[in-house]
């Protein structure tokens, strides 16, 4: 009789247990779904296999939800760490930084996925987001350029690592675009120091257009600013030389035009000197 009781009160305690188990889950539920604090939906994501939330990612992107889609790779990176959709998700992730404008969030991911998987099949792509998410940040040439070089150096990375990648083309675009800045910003600083009659100074950053990034748009008027600044400090020879060059590499162009009436004024012409810097710096510009 004693062991039929505590058999009895045994199973009445397990069914309790499981009713009271099924009541709490039902509270819970019915609590979260009336908090508008808790995300069902979100909740969910955590217990999905980490292929159907990467494949949910993947259709919320073709379908623009890009947010929710973001959601979806970094429940996979929270939930499966070690899994093989953790990765693909990583470099997605910075994919959807990237494109809703979470610029360091992107550069923060792609270098992770870099350091983690330097040699795997999204390495480039991860790369050249990487570049993308810089270029996106560089500023008018009045401001800091850091920017500018960062992209050139992530992008330097997608060319020389991935060379057989199809990214690389725009890589070199980006480069371009971001050398471009950088000389600008050389010609602005030169131009302001020109102004103030401070010569040297200009006549420093004007150089450094010439010589650091000889096949951009910023050359061409640095040339003539140095047959201007040349010029005005009486260096004549140097004066003549720069814009010899410039009439050699862009005889149609308008600065050519100008420095060379401005030669004229001193009874000058331009004339090349084969022992200036400039004639050496010459060689290496887009028509020479």
């Amino acid at each position: 009789m004693v062991i039929e009781a505590s058999a009895r009160l045994g199973k009445a305690a397990r069914v309790a247990a499981t009713l009271l188990g099924v009541s709490l889950a039902g509270l819970v539920v019915t609590a979260c779904q009336n908090d508008p604090d808790i995300d069902i939906t979100k909740l969910k994501a955590e217990t999905d296999p980490p292929d159907v939330l990467y494949n949910q990612g993947l259709a919320n992107l073709n379908a623009g939800k890009v947010t929710e889609a973001g959601r979806k790779f970094q429940a996979i990176d929270k939930q499966h760490p070690f899994s093989e959709y953790a990765r693909k998700a990583l470099v997605m992730n910075s994919f959807v930084a990237y494109r809703n404008g979470q610029y360091q969030d992107a550069i923060n991911d792609t270098s992770r996925y870099l350091s983690l998987y330097p040699q795997s099949e999204d390495a480039a792509y991860a790369q050249y987001i990487q570049g993308l998410a810089y270029s996106r940040q560089i500023p008018s040439v009045t401001q800091d350029q850091r920017a500018a070089f960062k992209t050139i150096e992530s992008m330097q990375a997608v060319v020389n690592n991935y060379p057989d990648s199809e990214y690389v083309e725009d890589a070199q675009a980006k480069i371009r675009f971001a050398r471009d800045q950088l000389a600008g910003k050389e010609m602005q600083v030169g131009r302001y120091y020109l102004e103030r009659k401070e010569y040297l100074a200009a006549v420093t950053r004007f150089r450094t257009v010439v010589e650091q990034y000889p096949n951009t748009n910023q050359v061409e008027e640095a040339l003539a600013r140095l047959v201007e600044t040349y010029f005005a400090m009486g260096v004549t020879s140097e004066a003549q030389t720069a814009a010899a060059v410039l009439g050699h590499n862009y005889p149609d162009s308008q600065w050519y035009s100008d420095s060379y009436k401005l030669l004229q004024t001193g009874g000058l012409e331009p004339r090349e000197s084969g022992n200036s810097w400039i004639s050496r710096a010459g060689k290496k510009l887009i028509g020479a």
